[in-house]
């Protein structure tokens, strides 16, 4: 009995250890560079109406209606679509922490594929879904943000702040 006992914890932590490279593998954050280079991505692929009263707020064009929940998770309160267009580094500060959750969930989905992941989070930019970007105009976008993002990485990191 008390060798099975021990035979199970050696066991136990023999594959704990073997595990522990993967999970931290799992579980790296999401570097600023990373975050800066899709934040760049998605302004330079967002929509240009040509219509200023298109419903749109700042550069990255954010939906009222969703900025008002991504506000109230970034800096604990909501913000008016007038308070997010006119502070730049408001609009900024809430885009990231959004930009950075969603990389973070879609590197822990594609197991740290990084294009995979940009894809993913720049499909949720545009339709709340991380797939079924893959025709159209969606299918598009997509590819502009991967590519503006792979243009953005290839920079040295002090251009990239």
């Amino acid at each position: 009995m008390i060798r099975n006992s021990i035979g199970l914890l050696l066991n136990g932590v023999i594959v704990t250890f073997g595990l522990l490279p993967l999970l931290a593998q799992a579980q790296q954050p999401v570097s600023d560079t990373q975050v800066a280079a899709m934040l760049e991505a998605l302004r330079q692929a967002a929509p240009q109406t040509k219509n200023p009263n298109d419903g749109l707020d700042s550069e990255w064009q954010v939906k009222p209606e969703t900025l008002k929940g991504w506000s109230k998770t970034c800096l604990k309160r909501e913000l008016t679509p007038t308070q997010f267009e006119n502070s730049p580094a408001i609009a900024r500060q809430v885009v990231s922490c959004i930009t950075r959750r969603e990389l973070s969930n879609q590197l822990g989905v594609t197991n740290n594929n990084e294009i995979a992941s940009v894809r993913g989070a720049a499909c949720w930019w545009m339709t709340g879904n991380y797939t079924g970007c893959d025709k159209g105009f969606t299918a598009e976008y997509v590819q502009k943000v991967v590519r503006f993002y792979q243009q953005q990485r290839a920079k040295p990191a002090a251009t990239q702040l």
